[in-house]
């Protein structure tokens, strides 16, 4: 029984649903007038409008654990019909919110999770101190006994997705760093007290059968080792904030570079089509793509070179198994 009960462990998929696949704002964004957002307005774009990322994954449809927690997670969980309360007059199958860190479009939607619903927070000790200590706001989540639970995570160090009972999902995870740099609002006091290797995470999530997710989306540069680690996953949601480092400066007339916020361009002599060039085992996508991104243009040529370099555009409302 011990090793029927093994095979069907091994024979069970991770399914990975793409709720949101922008960047901060969405596309369109609310008060931008670039040449995307006015063409997709008048509905002259080649393209898809598109929420803020977020990324849902489950291996048995009952249970499900978000990756970050996006501003428009409300919406994007209305929109998903395998999110919707089940029984009982409060019920959700959101078992828990793994974070990769304290950015606002990465956190902000833990606060439409506030009424009262048990699930489990997977963060840093560090980021849980920006978010608990430092913003008020956020005790919110933590009104009555056993609202949400926070479990520590540390980059290197492997865990277990637990649902609301305590029960393994059978899903594991390994969080690496990828930067130092803590968001704005967060103060220079408060960052020097933290450990900076817990500033920003890159993701690994892992199925019973050992295939792999490789969730990383804000990515401020490419390394050998990076790329080395990632020839271990079967998927890869990766950085596709901006085309080009200067893209906000050239389409608004100022701005920061794309490096500068902590995004690795996707063109250029150290943007990712060329860096990753010679990933061969996962499949490779684009998520968290700004609204200034040429690439979102699908009659374009910057489409069209993301797509022969082998490279997908991740869509709301698309899924992959593992």
């Amino acid at each position: 029984m011990r090793d029927q009960f093994l095979r069907q462990r091994c024979n069970v998929t991770v399914r990975i649903e793409i709720l949101g696949s922008a960047a901060g704002g969405g596309f369109p964004q609310w008060n931008c007038n670039c040449r995307n957002c006015h063409s997709l307005r008048a509905g002259t774009f080649r393209g898809k409008a598109r929420t803020q990322a977020q990324v849902a994954v489950t291996n048995d449809k009952q249970h499900w654990f978000l990756l970050n927690a996006s501003p428009d997670l409300r919406l994007q969980i209305e929109g998903t019909p395998h999110l919707h309360p089940r029984k009982d007059q409060r019920d959700s199958p959101v078992a828990g919110v793994v974070l990769t860190s304290g950015d606002v479009d990465q956190v902000a939607g833990l606060l439409s999770l506030r009424e009262l619903q048990p699930f489990r927070i997977y963060s840093t000790p560090s980021l849980r101190r920006v978010l608990q200590e430092d913003n008020s706001v956020f005790a919110m989540l933590n009104r009555v006994p056993g609202q949400v639970s926070w479990q520590e995570t540390a980059p290197g160090q492997a865990f277990s997705l637990l649902d609301t009972a305590g029960t393994d999902s059978g899903i594991r995870c390994e969080a690496f760093s990828l930067g130092t740099r803590y968001p704005a609002y967060v103060s220079k006091q408060r960052s020097d007290s933290l450990k900076s290797d817990e500033a920003l995470l890159g993701l690994f999530v892992e199925s019973s059968s050992g295939k792999r997710l490789a969730y990383m989306p804000a990515v401020p540069a490419i390394d050998e080792a990076l790329s080395q680690r990632l020839e271990s996953a079967d998927l890869l949601l990766f950085d596709g904030t901006f085309w080009s480092d200067d893209e906000l400066i050239r389409v608004h007339g100022t701005g920061a570079t794309a490096r500068e916020m902590g995004h690795v361009p996707v063109s250029g002599a150290d943007g990712s089509l060329l860096k990753l060039a010679g990933l061969r085992r996962p499949r490779k996508v684009f998520i968290h793509i700004n609204n200034t991104n040429p690439m979102l243009d699908e009659s374009g040529p910057q489409y069209r070179q993301a797509r022969d370099a082998g490279w997908e555009l991740a869509e709301d409302g698309s899924s992959f198994e593992l």
